[in-house]
Protein backbone atom coordinates (compact mmCIF):
# COMPACT_ATOMS: atom_id res chain seq x y z
CA UNK A 1 0.00 0.00 0.00
CA UNK A 2 1.18 3.92 -0.44
CA UNK A 3 -0.12 6.75 1.21
CA UNK A 4 0.24 10.30 -0.27
CA UNK A 5 -0.29 13.40 1.79
CA UNK A 6 -1.14 16.28 -0.07
CA UNK A 7 -0.94 19.80 1.53
CA UNK A 8 -1.94 23.21 0.14
CA UNK A 9 -1.95 26.39 2.23
CA UNK A 10 -5.26 27.96 2.13
CA UNK A 11 -5.24 32.24 0.93
CA UNK A 12 -7.06 32.84 3.63
CA UNK A 13 -8.08 30.00 7.11
CA UNK A 14 -10.92 28.53 6.67
CA UNK A 15 -13.01 26.93 10.08
CA UNK A 16 -14.10 23.54 10.69
CA UNK A 17 -17.53 24.54 9.07
CA UNK A 18 -16.59 25.90 5.76
CA UNK A 19 -14.01 22.89 5.67
CA UNK A 20 -16.38 20.04 6.02
CA UNK A 21 -18.87 21.98 3.33
CA UNK A 22 -16.05 22.12 0.53
CA UNK A 23 -14.91 18.95 1.27
CA UNK A 24 -18.11 17.12 1.41
CA UNK A 25 -18.77 18.98 -1.90
CA UNK A 26 -15.56 17.48 -3.60
CA UNK A 27 -16.12 13.67 -1.67
CA UNK A 28 -18.26 12.15 -4.04
CA UNK A 29 -15.46 12.33 -7.15
CA UNK A 30 -13.43 9.99 -5.07
CA UNK A 31 -15.98 6.91 -4.49
CA UNK A 32 -14.98 5.38 -7.67
CA UNK A 33 -11.37 5.81 -8.45
CA UNK A 34 -9.53 2.18 -8.61
CA UNK A 35 -7.04 1.60 -6.46
CA UNK A 36 -8.11 3.96 -3.92
CA UNK A 37 -8.97 3.03 -0.28
CA UNK A 38 -9.58 5.48 1.58
CA UNK A 39 -9.12 9.07 1.96
CA UNK A 40 -8.89 11.66 4.90
CA UNK A 41 -9.60 15.19 4.11
CA UNK A 42 -7.27 17.29 6.80
CA UNK A 43 -7.38 20.80 8.02
CA UNK A 44 -4.67 22.31 10.67
CA UNK A 45 -5.77 23.56 13.40
CA UNK A 46 -5.45 27.35 12.64
CA UNK A 47 -7.22 26.66 9.26
CA UNK A 48 -4.75 27.78 7.06
CA UNK A 49 -3.45 24.50 5.91
CA UNK A 50 -5.70 22.00 4.02
CA UNK A 51 -5.38 18.60 2.40
CA UNK A 52 -5.68 14.87 2.28
CA UNK A 53 -4.56 11.56 2.96
CA UNK A 54 -4.74 9.09 0.73
CA UNK A 55 -4.63 5.55 1.50
CA UNK A 56 -3.69 3.51 -2.52
CA UNK A 57 -3.25 -0.33 -3.31
CA UNK A 58 0.19 1.31 -5.39
CA UNK A 59 1.99 3.68 -6.85
CA UNK A 60 1.10 3.32 -10.20
CA UNK A 61 -3.00 3.64 -9.18
CA UNK A 62 -2.31 6.78 -7.31
CA UNK A 63 -0.58 8.93 -10.16
CA UNK A 64 -3.26 8.25 -12.23
CA UNK A 65 -5.34 10.63 -10.14
CA UNK A 66 -2.28 13.67 -9.45
CA UNK A 67 -2.20 15.00 -12.82
CA UNK A 68 -1.81 18.13 -14.28
CA UNK A 69 -5.55 19.04 -14.47
CA UNK A 70 -6.28 18.06 -10.72
CA UNK A 71 -3.37 20.24 -9.89
CA UNK A 72 -5.37 22.67 -11.89
CA UNK A 73 -8.45 21.70 -10.07
CA UNK A 74 -6.74 22.57 -6.44
CA UNK A 75 -5.87 25.31 -7.68
CA UNK A 76 -9.14 26.93 -9.01
CA UNK A 77 -10.99 25.48 -5.91
CA UNK A 78 -8.74 26.05 -3.33
CA UNK A 79 -6.36 29.18 -4.66
CA UNK A 80 -3.45 27.32 -3.66
CA UNK A 81 -0.71 24.89 -5.51
CA UNK A 82 -0.83 21.58 -3.92
CA UNK A 83 2.57 19.54 -2.56
CA UNK A 84 2.02 15.68 -2.73
CA UNK A 85 4.67 13.18 -1.12
CA UNK A 86 4.13 9.35 -1.12
CA UNK A 87 4.95 7.15 1.63
CA UNK A 88 5.44 3.39 2.09
CA UNK A 89 2.75 1.56 4.23
CA UNK A 90 3.31 -2.20 4.97
CA UNK A 91 0.90 -1.93 7.91
CA UNK A 92 -2.24 0.08 8.94
CA UNK A 93 -3.99 -0.20 12.25
CA UNK A 94 -8.07 -0.35 11.54
CA UNK A 95 -9.42 -0.15 15.35
CA UNK A 96 -12.98 0.94 13.80
CA UNK A 97 -12.79 -2.44 11.85
CA UNK A 98 -10.90 -4.33 14.71
CA UNK A 99 -8.23 -5.12 11.88
CA UNK A 100 -4.87 -5.03 11.02
CA UNK A 101 -3.90 -5.09 7.03
CA UNK A 102 -0.34 -5.32 5.98
CA UNK A 103 0.83 -4.78 2.71
CA UNK A 104 0.79 -7.85 -0.33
Amino acid sequence: MITALVQFRLPHPISRKEAREIFSGTAPKYTEIKGLIRKYYILSEDGGTAGGVYIWNSRQEAEKLYTESWRQFILDKYGAQPTLTYFETPVVVDNAKGEIATDL
